[in-house]
């Protein structure tokens, strides 16, 4: 059930067991569920339930493999920014709704500050990132500016 991203929920709502669980399968998303039951303390069919009403209320929101973008043929990562030319509810939303379905974008965020959005995108070379840009944003009347800044590195956080 996808979830917008102003809806509230209930994670206020949430004890101390709910958040160990969400704790550990954030470090290991691939924990059995015996595994998980016994690192937070509780039964394995307590533990199922409680991952299961957190999968439903949207606080787990899925699930997914870390793969190398190299294996996939898009070694190239890059960050690029972009500044909207109008900032009314619909035009930023038309655009968030767009550039979650172009080629190579794996997230998009819309941020504070000079940009309006940072989208993380993944290409097969220079010449297929430039391209990107070219074809994608900068014919895009909604887009005013955009800076693409390479990522040499990427290195998983704990959090």
């Amino acid at each position: 059930m996808p979830v917008a991203p102003n809806d509230v929920r209930p994670f206020a709502a949430l004890d101390d067991v709910d958040r160990a669980i969400l704790t550990e399968l954030a470090a290991d998303g691939r924990l059995p569920n015996n595994a998980l039951a016994e690192r937070v303390g509780v039964a394995p069919s307590t533990c199922l339930a409680r991952t299961r009403a957190l999968r439903e209320s949207g606080a787990i929101r899925g699930f997914h493999a870390e793969v190398d973008p190299a294996a996939v043929g898009l070694p190239l990562q890059a960050l690029v920014s972009v500044r909207l030319t109008a900032h009314e509810r619909a035009a930023v939303d038309a655009f968030r709704a767009r550039s979650v379905r172009l080629p190579g974008v794996v997230s998009v965020f819309h941020v504070a500050g000079a940009e309006d959005y940072v989208l993380h995108v993944r290409a097969a070379s220079g010449d297929a990132l430039r391209d990107f840009v070219l074809d994608h944003l900068a014919v895009d009347p909604a887009v005013q500016h955009t800076q693409t800044s390479l990522i040499f590195e990427q290195a998983r956080g704990m959090g």
